[in-house]
């Protein structure tokens, strides 16, 4: 069975920091992008961050570019984001996505996510 596991989220002040988690197992992920979404009430799941299988390509949404660092550990089947300089806007729930090939369309596997809340 395939599983995504985030963990790390949480209520934080403006300006803190948090590190999410995300532990994949149940297959292989060799091939496969991995990347963040985040969803507040009503409205649709957005890509934030996303990382290449070799981890030599990034992406990341215009809002978070600079404070959010996205990196995985192959051997540790693992995939985290570090969110710096956390706003009131990030608050949301976070969900560890994989995408064969990057695809995000559709992405192949989801986990069942995290609330991060920032306070102001």
């Amino acid at each position: 069975q395939v599983q995504l596991v985030e963990s790390g989220g949480g209520v934080v002040q403006a300006g803190g920091s948090l590190r999410l988690s995300c532990a994949t197992s149940g297959r292989t992920f060799v091939g496969y992008a991995m990347g963040w979404f985040r969803q507040t009430p009503g409205k649709e799941r957005d890509l934030v961050a996303a990382i290449s299988w070799s981890g030599g390509s990034t992406y990341y949404a215009v809002s978070v570019k600079g404070r959010f660092t996205i990196s995985r550990d192959n051997a540790k089947n693992t995939v985290y984001l570090q969110m710096n300089t956390l706003k009131p806007e990030d608050t949301a729930k976070y969900y560890c996505a994989a995408a064969y090939g990057g695809r995000w369309s559709a992405p192949d596997y989801w986990g069942q996510g995290t609330q991060v809340t920032v306070s102001s």
